[in-house]
């Protein structure tokens, strides 16, 4: 895992950093070369390379002057131009270096027309909340940004379109180990580091995972859950439909059960006999007696349970879900997007997802993970987890329902349900990257998702 700092954070990591006797002139011409190097990568060398570089008044314009003094003596033609100064649209070149504000952006910030000029952000795309992703005013979209010291949040909540490939620099600061943070981000090395593998001696029902889902006309959704799960490790799956016929119950490698269509909870509590795990809700609709179950169920299951779609919406808003979590002894994941998030909490999606994702866990009790290109877990404590590798390839109907599937497997392998939330969560992101780049389907996910975990794990 990697640190993710904020603002406040980030300036005392900094303060620190003076007070051992490293002198801020020395942090700058490490950050200012660390840019110019990056600025290397992008153009493939410097000679003859036309930069213009937009410095702001403080420490990260200083950061992009410095990078300028080493690209021309490397042979590039750089343009210094101070931001107060600078045309609506910039003059043609191979490359823009962004160094007006950063992290100390305050107010409103609208940017030059980039013109088409690729664009390299000092620290934080000018413009770009660092705190939260919000952008005020108008940013120029880069294609990298290099960081000092940690991931700010704000760059992994902005848009990629504006933040572009993030690099980390060290530059030496002493940032905190991610064990210190209250904020991390999962990478590839913690599937291998943290999903359990099986035992040699390990039987089917060791991670055995209940799932209640779907309904007459909506079956797709249960078979992703089932067929999601079982691709990431889940020995068993015990499948219940509420109202299908035993016929039209799907044929899969999940072991499948007719449910009652109403009054349903008694007898998916009685199916979970040796389940370690329940995954509720895809496709079970909104009648009032299904909800009615979905309660009674989340409430009596002696297991952790993870809660998508239609079940967040049988929960209800945040203070009536609270009601129904908060006596539970097992752990509890609402896995909500945007739109179920608005509901949940009451109020529309809010420019701080982080502030409310905190909010809805503390006041649930629950592990709250909210979907997104970059997907954040709250945990009821605070302590937050990002997985970065979604994309739009993503947005498309059932991928969902394949992420709580892949939740619950990671549950019944033995991961506390925070961390199997934020690694399933990079797992989807990895898998969707592995499929089609136009056309990609949740059926098409599972069997990508077991190809990510066997390279990984």
């Amino acid at each position: 895992m990697k640190p993710v700092v904020t603002v406040e954070e980030m300036r005392e990591v900094d303060r620190n950093a003076i007070a051992s006797g490293v002198p801020h002139s020395t942090l700058v011409e490490r950050a200012g070369t660390a840019v110019a190097n990056e600025a290397l990568r992008l153009l493939g060398g410097a000679y003859g390379r036309r930069i213009v570089v937009l410095a702001g008044p403080g420490s990260n314009g200083a950061d992009g002057r410095v990078a300028a003094r080493f690209l021309e003596r490397r042979g590039a033609k750089v343009a210094v131009v101070d931001f107060r100064d600078a045309p609506s649209r910039l003059p043609a070149a191979d490359l823009a270096i962004d160094a007006v504000f950063g992290t100390g952006f305050r107010g409103e910030f609208v940017a030059p027309d980039s013109a088409g000029v690729p664009v390299l952000a000092v620290d934080v795309p000018t413009g770009v909340d660092a705190d939260t992703g919000e952008t005020r005013g108008r940013a120029m979209p880069a294609v990298a940004t290099v960081t000092f010291g940690a991931v700010k949040p704000g760059l992994l909540l902005a848009s990629r379109a504006t933040t572009g490939r993030i690099r980390v620099e060290a530059i030496g600061l002493p940032v905190p180990s991610p064990a210190e943070c209250s904020m991390v981000l999962v990478e590839d090395s913690d599937v291998a580091d943290l999903v359990p593998r099986r035992e040699p001696s390990s039987h089917k029902w060791a991670t055995a995972l209940a799932v209640v889902a779907g309904s007459p006309g909506m079956l797709g959704a249960p078979v992703f859950v089932a067929r999601a799960a079982s691709r990431a490790g889940a020995g068993m799956v015990r499948l219940g439909i509420p109202g299908v016929a035993p016929p039209d119950l799907p044929v899969s490698e999940a072991v499948s059960r007719a449910l009652p269509a109403t009054g349903f909870d008694e007898a998916a509590l009685s199916m979970m006999d040796r389940c370690k795990a329940l995954v509720v809700g895809p496709g079970l609709g909104l009648e009032r007696p299904t909800q009615a179950s979905v309660r009674r169920l989340v409430t009596k299951a002696p297991v952790p349970v993870v809660v998508d779609a239609d079940g967040l919406t049988a929960l209800g808003e945040d203070a009536a879900a609270a009601e129904i979590i908060s006596p539970r002894r097992a752990p509890t994941v609402l896995t909500p997007h945007g739109g179920e998030f608005a509901r949940l909490t009451g109020v529309p999606t809010q420019p701080d997802r982080i502030a409310a994702a905190r909010r809805l866990a503390a006041t649930t009790g629950a592990v709250v993970l909210v979907k997104g290109p970059s997907t954040l877990v709250a945990e009821p404590g605070g302590r937050v987890l990002f997985a970065a590798s979604g994309s739009a390839r993503l947005a498309t109907a059932g991928t969902g329902d394949v992420l709580s599937g892949v939740i619950g497997a990671l549950v019944v392998r033995g991961m506390p349900v925070a961390e199997a939330s934020a690694l399933s969560a990079h797992v989807h992101g990895l898998a969707g990257f592995e499929g089609y780049s136009e056309g990609l389907i949740a059926g098409d996910l599972p069997e990508l998702v077991a190809g990510v975990m066997s390279a990984l794990v």
